[in-house]
């Protein structure tokens, strides 16, 4: 039996109440967001019609009410992705209202609201943990964390003999275009740092293990120099921005507020500082909150014009079918569209519009939400703040980068794994990186 002391159920209406606001607040600002970003970054087709609004008020209304799945539900893997892929919707449905692409915008808007719900049934839904897991010993699973660590270090000797830069954000795109490194290399470095090393930071935190938590985000600081990559520079910050506040307030309103917190900011700086806050406005508020929604329009508009993959955009699929796409298909949409960059994105635009097109998009995106609740099954019985930990880095990149090359080249698979083996009752159920919790949480077998 679980015991989710996170749950609604249990949890206090007070709680509830916030989340509510919170969540609320977070939509009202994601569409004030786009309305700036119209001013400055229309060459992104990012656009704003006075009188189109109350049209784009009504379809954001009518789909806030899924949200109230984030308030009846507790907190799983598939709720943290779950929740950041509700914000990339909902900004997609606004920006489609605008939108100036040639293609069927009703029957796109209807898609992606309808996977969103697709995706939700399976990655919040399921939950019940599988039984009769081999459990390794606490002795083997400390070792473990050991060398997890040792690995990080490794990685990062070996890149530093590729590459190592210290180099502002500013620069970092001009010298990261001269980089090479092997193919190897390069998995290694994705998957220690986006899921092995994140692991044992959040198992040191939850055991409160500090000093080898800390030397853990020093280990992650070394992986920018070697990358030149904005989410290797701002992990170790990330990871112990998301352990503080989760002890502080939860994983469901720190998942929230995981994204409303930075967008608040940058929304603030810039109706407060203008052009001035223009790099800080543009890092958060275009680059992680609006470029995944962003990515959906740009998809739908360059699939309903050219032929689907059929999925052979996978490496392994392309080998031996016929794709029309040699390239990988950031490089395809960076070729169509002049100045967008490599323009990856999340396994609605990939997996769903790429793949299969709008109509059928709900259906791939539900066989993706399998995949999470899949997870959600491995994870099941550990302490809630180690998954969201552990997970909060993934959350981010599932947000830019398909499911398949999540699960393989950034280690979310390993993750899972590790959650799998992670020996149930080792860990404390309320320990934690700082003092005493404001909401104590804790999932555990009977």
């Amino acid at each position: 039996m679980i015991v989710n002391k996170d749950s609604p159920v249990t949890g206090s209406l007070s709680e509830r109440a916030a989340l509510v606001l919170l969540i609320a607040v977070h939509i009202v600002l994601c569409c004030v967001s786009l309305v700036y970003l119209s001013r400055n970054y229309s060459g992104y087709h990012i656009y704003f019609d006075p009188a189109l609004r109350s049209g784009a008020i009504a379809v954001v209304a009518a789909f806030s009410i899924l949200s109230l799945l984030f308030v009846r539900f507790p907190f799983s893997f598939g709720y943290l992705v779950g929740f950041y892929f509700y914000t990339m919707v909902t900004g997609y449905l606004w920006l489609n209202c605008f939108s100036d692409f040639n293609y069927n915008h009703s029957l796109s808007g209807a898609s992606a609201a309808a996977a969103m719900v697709t995706f939700l049934i399976p990655a919040l839904f399921i939950s019940r943990p599988i039984h009769g897991s081999s459990i390794i010993g606490a002795a083997t699973f400390d070792r473990l964390l050991t060398a997890i660590l040792v690995a990080g270090v490794l990685t990062v000797l070996v890149g530093a003999g590729y590459n190592f830069k210290l180099v502002s954000l500013a620069q970092m795109y001009e010298f990261r275009s001269k980089l090479s490194m092997p193919g190897m290399l390069n998995y290694a470095i994705g998957i220690v740092s986006n899921a092995l090393l994140p692991f044992a930071f959040a198992c040191f935190a939850v055991r409160r293990n500090y000093w080898r938590a800390v030397l853990t985000l020093a280990v992650l600081v070394f992986f920018y120099p070697i990358t030149l990559n904005k989410v290797a520079l701002f992990t170790p910050v990330w990871l112990l921005i998301i352990a503080i506040l989760s002890r502080l307030f939860g994983c469901r309103i720190t998942t929230v507020i995981s994204l409303l917190l930075p967008l608040t900011a940058g929304t603030i700086a810039y109706t407060t500082l203008g052009q001035s806050a223009r790099f800080f406005f543009e890092l958060i508020n275009l680059r992680m909150v609006a470029t995944p929604s962003n990515a959906m329009d740009v998809y739908n508009d360059f699939f309903f014009h050219h032929p689907y993959t059929y999925f052979c955009q996978i490496n392994l699929l392309k080998m031996i079918v016929s794709c029309p796409y040699q390239d990988q298909l950031g490089v395809v949409m960076n070729q169509a569209y002049p100045g967008f960059g490599n323009f990856n994105a999340s396994l609605f635009s990939t997996e769903g519009i790429a793949s299969v097109g709008p109509l059928f998009a709900p259906l791939s995106v539900l066989l993706c939400g399998l995949v999470i609740g899949f997870a959600n099954r491995l994870s099941a019985g550990l302490p809630l703040r180690l998954v969201l930990i552990s997970s909060s880095v993934l959350g981010q990149l599932l947000l830019n980068v398909p499911l398949t090359t999540t699960l393989l080249s950034h280690g979310a698979a390993l993750l899972f794994l590790l959650w799998y083996i992670t020996p149930r009752g080792m860990l404390p159920e309320q320990a934690s990186l700082l003092g005493p919790a404001l909401v104590p949480e804790f999932s555990q077998r009977k």
